[in-house]
């Protein structure tokens, strides 16, 4: 059988319907998106790391009895037999972050460039920074230079319940925007971000995990959980590509010193002419696994012996 062939057998095989009911089913459904993008993550990476060398082992999800409080990661890995297994998580980019932090207006962009300026290439750090920001976005994204600040429509809505009594650019920016309806503002400011993100894109993490699990204390992971972290950043790339970072290395959450934060800013993407895309990262975050390997103490490695690998085969011929 061909792969079309195959593809189409297990859909009717598995769920009961054919290739186009299957299909509009999937556009319908963002969470089903979600999770099959997680496990195309988590076989790719697999497979990345076998074609290193390493043994890969997927953990088991549903363990019997608890599970273990350094063991909630998705794969054991070991570079080989005769070396001790780790623990390694598979996460992938926040997939909102430049509308969350609001970058398709001009104050903003310009202010995430000037914070992160020590990673950009085409900053000259001997020369003043902010001009060099400004003439890129002018040069680059021309049409952000002069736009007028775009606001939700919630926010639009709430502030104008008890407007300020002095006439402020803020007041005035929406009050005009009070004409539109939630539909055409949520389509300018979707235009704006696919306008930006053309020339730059954001890689931010989102670890969020349960609270009370295991030994939280908060709903982001324990420093202790996991080895090694991945992350996917094809969502802002122009395929998959992995990043790596030892947990150890980041910043603590400022509620508990042994959490992760929710959130890092990795770095940026700036897509070039050719289709091509340059990456600028935080020192945190590497691409190669091997060097991120050399980061772990072998004091750290998990007991074989309670190891609950998952050996589960679903096949469909």
């Amino acid at each position: 059988m061909n792969i079309f062939q195959k593809l189409e057998k297990f859909v009717s095989d598995v769920f009961k319907t054919t290739l186009e009911i299957f299909l509009e089913a999937l556009k319908l459904s963002p969470n089903a998106q979600g999770y099959v993008s997680g496990s195309i993550s988590e076989l790719l990476l697999k497979n990345n790391l076998q074609e290193l060398g390493f043994e890969v082992k997927r953990i088991r999800e549903k363990w019997e009895g608890k599970k273990h409080a350094q063991h909630h990661g998705d794969f054991y890995f070991r570079r080989n037999s005769e070396s001790p297994w780790f623990v390694l998580e598979s996460k992938g980019v926040k997939s909102n972050t430049e509308h969350w932090n609001k970058l398709y207006n001009y104050p903003k962009l310009k202010k995430v460039l000037f914070d992160y300026q020590e990673i950009i290439h085409w900053i000259d750090k001997t020369k003043d920074i902010e001009p060099q920001i400004e003439n890129w976005i002018s040069e680059n994204l021309p049409e952000m230079v002069n736009s007028a600040t775009l606001y939700s429509y919630e926010e639009i809505q709430d502030y104008l319940k008890t407007p300020p009594k002095k006439e402020t650019d803020k007041l005035i920016a929406m009050k005009e925007l009070a004409n539109y309806t939630r539909d055409e503002i949520d389509k300018m400011i979707k235009d704006k971000l696919m306008y930006l993100m053309s020339k730059v894109r954001v890689l931010d993490t989102h670890f969020v995990s349960g609270a009370g699990g295991g030994e939280r204390t908060q709903a982001t992971p324990r420093k202790d959980e996991f080895n090694l972290i991945s992350v996917d950043i094809f969502l802002r790339y122009n395929e998959h590509k992995f990043l790596f970072a030892n947990p150890n290395h980041l910043d603590s959450s400022g509620k508990d010193a042994n959490h992760l934060q929710q959130n890092y800013i990795m770095g940026f993407v700036f897509p070039q002419t050719d289709g091509t895309c340059h990456l600028d990262l935080t020192d945190e975050w590497n691409e190669n696994f091997n060097e991120v390997c050399e980061t772990l103490d072998a004091a750290d490695a998990v007991n074989e012996n309670d190891m609950q690998i998952d050996n589960r085969n679903v096949i469909v011929e």
